[in-house]
């Protein structure tokens, strides 16, 4: 991402700082106002006893892309509330894509979906999330 945009700015900003999503390999494909689209890759370190990734896995990928959206409108937001659905297993190697969608804004909260999907398009999980708008801005303006 050549960071152009404020969406670009903010989540370039957050993503330096994130060592977790680092850790986890995040691509990020896609960053706009209320919207982001990221890829990572199921390593053989986020296996569970089953040889399939781990829920916290997805659910992290999706949290990024919760906290990526969320934020693009350039006020600092924070999650009070999130769920998930797996509706299919992971194995090593599988390429996972989550898309984060607003369906909510107002001045304090904001309400999102985020799908997950494998490398095939299918459907992998299913998470909403809420968070609440602080005053904070990412980059005040100087008066």
């Amino acid at each position: 991402m050549d960071n152009n945009t404020l969406p670009e700015k903010i989540v370039g900003k957050m993503y330096d700082n994130d060592w977790f999503s680092q850790w986890l390999g995040i691509e990020r494909l896609e960053v706009k106002q209320g919207r982001c689209v990221l890829k990572m890759t199921i390593r053989k370190e986020m296996l569970n006893g089953f040889a399939i990734a781990h829920g916290g896995i997805t659910y992290s990928l999706a949290d990024s892309a919760l906290a990526f959206a969320s934020n693009s409108h350039g006020r600092m937001s924070v999650s009070v509330e999130t769920s998930i659905s797996h509706t299919e297993s992971l194995k090593e190697g599988d390429v996972i894509t989550a898309t984060a969608e607003e369906m909510s804004l107002s001045n304090k909260v904001g309400v999102y979906h985020i799908t997950v999907t494998n490398q095939n398009n299918k459907v992998v999980a299913l998470f909403k999330g809420t968070v609440y708008r602080t005053s904070k801005e990412w980059f005040p303006v100087e008066k």
